[in-house]
Order: C-alpha cells, then sequence, then structure tokens
C-alpha cells in the first residue's frame, strides 16, 4: 500500500514524528487520514516514537559509589541478596512511580509502593516493610539513584 511506503520513508526521516505530526504529514501529501487510521498504519509496520525517556536514576555526585558485590558470586537460598528497583507506570495524562524489592534467589516480590512523585520517602517505606518482613539480607543490589544513595 502507498500509504505504508510514504508513513516508513517519513519515519526514516523523521523518526520524533508521532500519530499526529504524520497524520498532518499525510494531509500535506494530499490523502484525507484521521489519526486513528494512522496509528494502525503506525503499529501494522511496527514503528515507535523515538523520544526522550524520563530519567528515574539519576546520580547524585557527592555520594559515594559502592562496590558491585555480585559478580562471580552465586546466589544459592532466600535472603542472601535482594534487589530494588524503580520504573515509572504511565496513567491518563502522567504517570506513577513503582518501586518493587525482590528477592534474587527466589524472585519473588518483598514489598513494593507506588507514588505520584519521586521522593524517597516511599522507598524508604517500601524497604522498611521488606525488612520487617523477612529480616536483614547479606547483600540489597540496587542501581545508585539519588532516592537508593
Amino acid at each position: 500500500m502507498h500509504l505504508l511506503r510514504l508513513l516508513d520513508e517519513q519515519y526514516l526521516k523523521t523518526p520524533f514524528y508521532g500519530s499526529r505530526k504524520m497524520t498532518a504529514y499525510l494531509r500535506e501529501q494530499g490523502y484525507p487520514v484521521n489519526r486513528k487510521r494512522v496509528i494502525r498504519l503506525m503499529q501494522q509496520l511496527g514503528l515507535q516514537t523515538i523520544y526522550q525517556r524520563k530519567r528515574t536514576s539519576i546520580k547524585n555526585r557527592e555520594n559515594r559509589v559502592y562496590p558491585y558485590l555480585l559478580r562471580n558470586r552465586s546466589v544459592n537460598r532466600a535472603n542472601q541478596v535482594w534487589c530494588a528497583d524503580i520504573t515509572y507506570l504511565p496513567v491518563g495524562k502522567g504517570h506513577y512511580y513503582l518501586i518493587a524489592i525482590m528477592d534474587w534467589y527466589s524472585r519473588r516480590v518483598l514489598s513494593w509502593r507506588i507514588s505520584n512523585t519521586m521522593d524517597v520517602d516511599f522507598c524508604c517505606r517500601a524497604l522498611e516493610e521488606a525488612l520487617a518482613r523477612y529480616g536483614k539480607p547479606e547483600i540489597f543490589n540496587s542501581d545508585q539513584g539519588s532516592q537508593f544513595t
């Protein structure tokens, strides 16, 4: 189909165009398309808009950098190594942050919290709950973003 080829060619030139700009582009080319059709066509081609993602792991340069303790170490029992990470959940016109604390051996989620801000408090509450329920692990592994340092 001619529209698919046009979309693909334009995407190679401007991968930061989303469905709105692609719709405007196709209309400028004389094709009476609506946004829903452009979304379907972009999905069919597997095109995803390239844009700057949220940066959830920003290090504070003043904090100490800790060594990586898991190199050449085997994890062979529960409560030996825990890990934590933060991700964001897109909802409506915004997003929430989710922290999950997991046991590496069992892959079990020990604790989690959701917040609408990237403050340290919701991370601390999740960690405190995991410590109260399961005790202290030998190693707590996380990225070294500002919430964890």
